[in-house]
């Protein structure tokens, strides 16, 4: 007995932290990396991460949390396109911010209800439902931008434009640019958001039933949890945190191009996901991984820019980053299971 319970006690809490949080170790190795490279770190640099990070991150917790139910939703990047160019037709013909963004939340959830639906309700795989979509919500986006009038996106032709002469428009780029405390008010907002979302996932009978539904979708059945009503409900919150990401997207840049607003969001979202240690076999991770995830991939990204890396391989390096963290995510606990048998 006093052997067994001096190998407890001798156990270092520093690796146990560092086996259970290991995001934040990523997270700090990532952003060392970023400090070497970058000449001459400043607080607002550091702060400019967050900022960077904000749409991504809480896409990212939408993604996540479909992740955790074993799905995924490969629409997020051009349904941001879609509901930040509508957002900004909504802005432009009613001058009210609170408008803008109970439209672009409701909007971006009956996106994710339609995916949801497909997924949960019809049966339909996934992959095969968000593919379709993502083609779907950027075709509608171009074709609405080109084909409505001047006026209601700005004046622009290509773009969606929020129209500088509404007298809602500096303050509503206030808000999308504006810091509390030298934080970035769109940082605040993530931070917010994740802190919501541990709750959720963490203390409430809904996260539970997500987990449950993730690890064993035929075991969730069998204990009374209507899995087609889980599903569809977690791609309809994805798609709302989407809109909210397209609220903070047009607040910050006065715009969205309907050919490139969202682009690649689907990896990148992925990447956040994955790198906060969430399992896309579904039933693992946390949300709060998500935010160190979102910031670890903003950092990878100052990282290429710092080293004055050509921006054709940009996406090439982020690619091959994802494909490691994920082949350890799934060698780790083979290579664990292993040394435990020695």
């Amino acid at each position: 007995m006093n052997i067994k319970s001096g190998k407890k006690s001798s156990e270092n809490p520093i690796l146990k932290f560092c086996g259970a949080n290991s995001y934040v170790v990523v997270f700090i190795a990532i952003f060392i990396v970023y400090a070497i490279t970058s000449s001459g770190l400043t607080m607002n640099g550091v702060m400019n991460v967050l900022r960077h990070s904000a749409v991504i991150g809480i896409i990212g917790l939408g993604m996540g949390v479909i992740c955790l139910t074993g799905e995924i939703d490969l629409s997020v990047g051009s349904m941001l396109a879609l509901d930040g160019g509508l957002s900004v037709i909504v802005f432009n013909m009613t001058d009210s911010i609170l408008l803008t963004l109970l439209f672009a939340v409701l909007f971006g959830a009956l996106c994710g209800l339609v995916n949801g639906f497909m997924v949960g309700y019809v049966e339909m795989p996934a992959f095969i439902v968000t593919l379709a979509t993502m083609l779907i919500f950027r075709s509608f986006a171009q074709y609405i931008c080109q084909h409505i009038d001047k006026p209601f996106i700005g004046g622009g032709s290509s773009v969606y434009k929020m129209a500088n002469d509404q007298s809602a428009y500096q303050a509503f780029y206030n808000f999308g640019n504006g810091k509390v405390l030298m934080i970035p008010i769109v940082g605040v907002i993530l931070i917010g958001m994740t802190a919501l979302f541990v709750y959720l996932t963490t203390s409430t009978k809904y996260g539970k039933k997500v987990y449950a539904v993730g690890s064993n979708p035929k075991g969730a059945r069998m204990a009374g949890i209507n899995v087609s009503a889980m599903k569809i409900s977690v791609f309809t919150i994805a798609g709302a945190l989407v809109g909210l990401g397209a609220f903070l997207w047009i607040a910050m840049n006065a715009s969205a191009d309907p050919a490139t607003t969202g682009n690649s969001y689907e990896m990148y979202a992925i990447a956040a996901v994955v790198l906060g240690g969430i399992s896309m076999s579904g039933g693992k991770g946390k949300c709060l991984g998500i935010l160190f995830g979102a910031m670890s991939y903003t950092v990878i990204d100052k990282i290429i820019v710092s080293l004055k890396m050509d921006s054709l391989i940009n996406n090439a390096i982020k690619g091959i980053i994802l494909l490691i963290v994920i082949m350890v995510q799934i060698a780790g606990p083979r290579i664990r299971e292993k040394l435990q048998k020695k």
